[in-house]
C-alpha cells in the first residue's frame, strides 16, 4: 500500500488543527512547529484543503485556519481526496487491459489485494477528524 507524505501530513495538520481550533484561526507555523511539517510543504497542502473546502482561512495578524466543518463531518477520506491521494493496493487500473505484472492476466494475488484496498477505503470513509481527537486523549490515559 502506498499513501504519500502529502496523504499523512494533511491528515496530521487537520488533526492538530482540529485540536486547537476553539474559536480562533490556527497559523499554519503553530501547525508546522508542533507536528514537525514543513511550513511551505503544509502551505501547499491547505491551498488544496481551502480549494476543497475543508479550510478556511482568515486574514489578518491574527489570522489562519479554521475548519469549514465540525470534526465528526470531515472524514479522512475527503482530506485524502482533496489532497490528491489515492490508496492502492495493486498498481495496476481497473480498466487497464494489462495485469499488474504487465501480462494480459492479472497476478495470482490480484483479488486478494482488491479486497484489501476495499477495506481500507472504507475504513478511512467511517473515520473522522473527532475520531483522531479522540484516540489521542485515550491513548494519554
Amino acid at each position: 500500500m502506498k499513501l504519500t507524505s502529502k496523504g499523512r501530513y494533511a491528515v496530521m495538520a487537520l488533526a492538530d488543527l482540529a485540536k486547537f481550533n476553539s474559536t480562533k484561526p490556527v497559523s499554519l507555523r503553530d501547525i508546522s512547529l508542533r507536528q514537525g511539517i514543513s511550513l511551505l510543504f503544509l502551505e501547499q497542502i491547505f491551498s488544496k484543503l481551502k480549494k476543497n473546502n475543508i479550510v478556511k482561512s482568515i486574514r489578518g495578524s491574527n489570522g489562519g485556519y479554521i475548519l469549514n466543518k465540525l470534526p465528526e463531518e470531515i472524514k479522512l477520506t475527503s482530506i485524502l481526496n482533496a489532497v490528491d491521494e489515492e490508496v492502492k493496493t495493486v498498481q495496476c487500473k481497473k480498466e487497464s487491459k494489462k495485469g499488474c505484472n504487465g501480462k494480459t492476466s492479472k497476478c495470482i494475488t490480484h483479488n486478494l489485494w482488491d479486497e484489501l484496498e476495499i477495506h481500507i477505503n472504507k475504513f478511512f470513509e467511517q473515520k473522522s477528524l473527532k475520531d483522531l481527537s479522540n484516540n489521542s486523549k485515550e491513548n494519554r490515559t
